[in-house]
């Protein structure tokens, strides 16, 4: 079992910047890929951001390319999401999630999941 902690939402206006961060207990944190997904109301969860469980692996989504930094700190079990230029199309409850030593984007593939951290970005 692998336990996730998500923290770091918010409200900011538009423009702003967050970090949320998802503190990892439980199994060898270095074993696990890393995602951060968003389900915003009405819609479908999406994929937002994974790191591989090496590191290197680095993959965003098209929406937040160039906003948006993944990263972790093995030594802390922590994986972060670094959010700038915030857009209220960015509101959602955003979520982490883990899987082992596989690079994937699809939800359905992620073993554990936090209990989510609500991101809301204000016009």
């Amino acid at each position: 079992q692998v336990q996730l902690v998500e923290s770091g939402g918010g409200l900011v206006q538009a423009g702003g910047s967050l970090r949320l961060s998802c503190a990892a207990s439980g199994r060898t944190f270095t074993n696990y890929a890393m995602g951060w997904f968003r389900q915003a109301p009405g819609k479908e969860r999406e994929f937002v951001a994974l790191i591989g469980w090496s590191g290197p692996s680095i993959y965003y989504a098209d929406s937040v390319k160039g906003r948006f930094t993944i990263s972790r700190d093995n030594a802390k079990n922590t994986v972060y999401l670094q959010m700038i230029s915030l857009k209220p199309e960015d509101t959602a409850v955003y979520y982490c999630a883990a899987v082992r030593r596989i690079i994937t984007t699809a939800g359905d593939e992620y073993e554990y999941w936090g209990q989510g951290t609500q991101v809301t970005v204000s016009s």
